[in-house]
């Protein structure tokens, strides 16, 4: 069982999963985190969470961390299938209390009260062939598997 968690194709198909996957979240973690990208950082992105959204702080701390934590370890191939499985909970969470309500388009040209959800189908898409797939091509997670 631990060893199949951490399997990993040798392909680069795995590798190009975890790349793309990695380099759309990183962005959206280090606002959170960091406030790069015209985030607000740590503590007002959960001051938000906590407040505005009504989340449990574990669970504003387990949105961070996972998008920013989760997407450089995904980078590298660590626990590939474990992050995936959060990004597919992480996505289910967010069209379900943010963007179900406004349909399945993005809101491209500004008409609509806030955004669709198709983008996070298409992370949902993405970590899925990772959960499946594994980590790929040059990961932690193959070494770990040998």
């Amino acid at each position: 069982m631990f060893t199949s968690l951490f399997s990993a194709n040798t392909d680069i198909v795995g590798l190009v999963l975890r790349f793309t996957a990695a380099l759309i979240i990183f962005p959206h973690g280090a606002q959170k985190m960091l406030g790069w990208f015209g985030g607000y950082g740590f503590t007002n992105t959960m001051g938000y969470f906590t407040g505005t959204a009504k989340l449990p702080y574990i669970v504003g701390l387990s949105v961070i961390l996972l998008e920013f934590v989760g997407s450089l370890l995904l980078m590298a191939g660590l626990g590939t299938r474990i992050i995936a499985l959060g990004f597919i909970g992480l996505m289910i969470g967010i069209i379900l209390t943010s963007h179900l309500q406004n349909g399945f388009f993005m809101n491209w040209f500004g008409t609509q009260s806030g955004e669709g959800y198709e983008y996070h189908l298409l992370m949902i898409g993405l970590a899925a062939a990772l959960l499946i797939e594994g980590a790929g091509r040059y990961s932690v997670d193959g070494l770990i598997a040998q």
